[in-house]
């Protein structure tokens, strides 16, 4: 699974993510109180495709230097 889940803490409403723990690099998408993490690629695209101002998907185009 390439999103996952972070957890978000509802009474302070912040997220918390070590980035020591992260390999790379690595985005977060929040939409409608939630929040995912995905890693990025070494060579390829990541598109975040929204509808309506919500996040529908996340599609991932990799490729690699030939």
């Amino acid at each position: 699974m390439k999103l996952q889940e972070i957890k978000i803490n509802v009474d302070a409403m912040k997220l918390e993510v070590d980035i020591i723990e992260q390999k790379g690099s690595f985005v977060i998408v929040v939409c409608s109180g939630k929040a995912k993490l995905t890693t990025l690629p070494h060579h390829g695209e990541t598109k975040i495709i929204t509808h309506q101002g919500k996040v529908k998907r996340v599609k991932f185009d990799e490729g690699e230097d030939f």
